[in-house]
């Protein structure tokens, strides 16, 4: 794994989070992006060489709406940017990581993306990422 390549923070109303993230970050967040096929549209902001990504649901059955349903807003899980994310899949695996989705399927901001179930990782829902480039 390269790097943390976002957290991602799951929202009730994208609009007035991005107003404070905006200020809590001192600047405005360079794209917004709906993730049709997970229910969700997304913020991303840039943090050095992370990003912050805000994620509302846009039904009440996705993913996110079902965990602020039972958890609240907060932080959803962490990403991390890998070169080769079906090899990194095929590691994890042997390594014991139950993974929610073995064939990467194609996520916001331009990522083929992997997840980790979070029973797996204390409680973290873990996120691999690999430029679609």
């Amino acid at each position: 794994m390269r790097k943390i390549e976002h957290l991602g923070i799951a929202v009730s109303n994208l609009g007035e989070s991005k107003k404070l993230f905006a200020k809590l970050l001192g600047h405005e967040s360079y794209k917004t992006e709906e993730v049709e096929s997970e229910g969700v549209k997304t913020e991303f902001f840039r943090i050095g060489e992370s990003k912050i990504e805000l994620l509302e649901a846009t039904n009440p059955e996705s993913t996110i709406a079902k965990y602020i349903e039972k958890k609240g807003q907060g932080i959803h899980h962490i990403a991390f940017a890998v070169d080769d994310i079906k090899a990194e899949v095929e590691r994890l695996k042997a390594e014991g990581f139950t993974v929610l989705n073995e064939t990467p399927k194609k996520g916001a901001d331009n990522k083929w993306v992997v997840f980790l179930h979070p029973k797996t990782s204390n409680g973290v829902l873990v996120e691999l990422c690999q430029d679609r480039d």
